[in-house]
């Protein structure tokens, strides 16, 4: 096969767990043996802040923010490159992706994540979906909601999960700890954006759990990564409970400085309500260390059903947390190897390749 289209949000450049999906399986693609000839994938993202080396096989156009001027653009390059498969990152796309396929009878794969995709949408996006030939899920969550709202034959709506970067491994914790002056504690970590659209990943709820770990003896400290405008509100709740001496806002930092706060942490906690997948659960357990959250929506399987993760319901969250820091810490390097069977980057590659062969 040859001429694939990826029309995405974000991808190379970009943050976030989409940005790092859209990598992550068009380079699986663009491997030797993926399937993919010449010409290359031509990605054209809305957004693309970073600037980055991309990888063979791969051309990024640059990015194209509002709406009509990307139309226009992807338009542009279907009918001018050979195309023969549209990739859409996300339901937002999926009308253009479908009127793109259909000029160029070419394939069509729709990517679903979380909770852009859980309501039932638009009759014109419904039926965008409903055109593709592949729909990829993040979790069986996200999938069961597509089947839910959309006319489509089961087989069509495949459960493709999130893999997890080469950097995240065990490694050593001291010299940040000493750095941030964590020596001795017992470090909760929550990394995620802190959007007022996004409350349901529960940063709130560990704070107002944080006063009933103290009485319970735990020198506790919460420390969250990451940006946005529900930071003033939690730390407000902080002052409000009484427990703004042990939580620390540390903002948005580089993927080398994620990598050492998750080595870090006694503990990754985030009791989200609305996970498409949670692909933060998934580096900290790459990283050896031990996560939860609640048995909810896609944090489900990255837990694996709390095969890899603790998975409670909201209501035993509080005394989960208690429980977990009251118990030895598990042998991380098991942790991590637990999590690469699962969910490597050898293992989502192969099946990505053969999920696109066999649409």
């Amino acid at each position: 096969m040859s001429g694939v289209l990826a029309l995405v949000t974000e991808a190379f450049g970009g943050r976030g767990g989409i940005a790092q999906y859209n990598r992550d399986f068009l380079c699986a693609l663009a491997e030797p043996g993926g399937g993919i000839s010449a010409p290359p994938i031509i990605v054209l993202p809305r957004n693309a802040p970073h600037r980055v080396e991309l990888p063979d096989g791969i051309e990024q156009l640059a990015p194209r923010s509002g709406r009509a001027a990307y139309s226009l653009v992807a338009v542009a390059v279907a009918l001018t490159r050979q195309v023969d498969c549209v990739f859409c990152g996300h339901l937002y796309m999926a009308p253009l992706a479908a009127l793109i396929a259909r000029l160029c009878r070419a394939r069509l794969i729709m990517q679903m994540h979380g909770i852009e995709a859980w309501p039932r949408p638009t009759r014109l996006r419904r039926a965008a979906v409903e055109a593709a030939d592949l729909v990829l899920c993040v979790s069986r969550h996200t999938r069961a909601q597509i089947l839910s709202w959309a006319a489509l034959e089961p087989e069509r709506v495949v459960v493709l999960p999130n893999t997890v970067g080469e950097a995240f491994t065990p490694g050593g914790d001291a010299a940040l700890r000493a750095k941030w002056g964590l020596v001795g504690k017992r470090v909760l970590l929550t990394v995620g954006r802190m959007d007022a659209r996004e409350r349901y990943k529960g940063q709130d709820r560990v704070i107002g759990a944080l006063p009933r770990l103290v009485a319970a003896g735990h020198d506790a400290v919460y420390v969250l990564l990451g940006d946005g405008d529900d930071v003033a509100r939690l730390k407000s709740l902080a002052v409000e409970t009484g427990v703004a001496d042990r939580v620390r806002f540390m903002g948005e930092v580089g993927q080398e400085s994620v990598v050492e706060v998750c080595r870090m942490a006694d503990l990754f906690v985030m009791p989200s309500t609305g996970e498409g997948f949670g692909i933060a659960f998934l580096e900290a357990m790459a990283s050896g260390t031990p996560a939860l959250g609640l048995a909810v929506a896609g944090a489900r399987d990255v837990l694996a059903d709390g095969e890899l993760g603790m998975a409670v319901s909201e209501a035993e969250f509080p005394s989960a947390l208690a429980r977990a820091l009251e118990g030895s810490h598990p042998d991380g390097d098991a942790l991590a190897k637990a999590v690469r069977r699962r969910f490597g980057s050898e293992q989502f590659a192969t099946r990505a390749r053969r999920l696109l062969q066999a649409a």
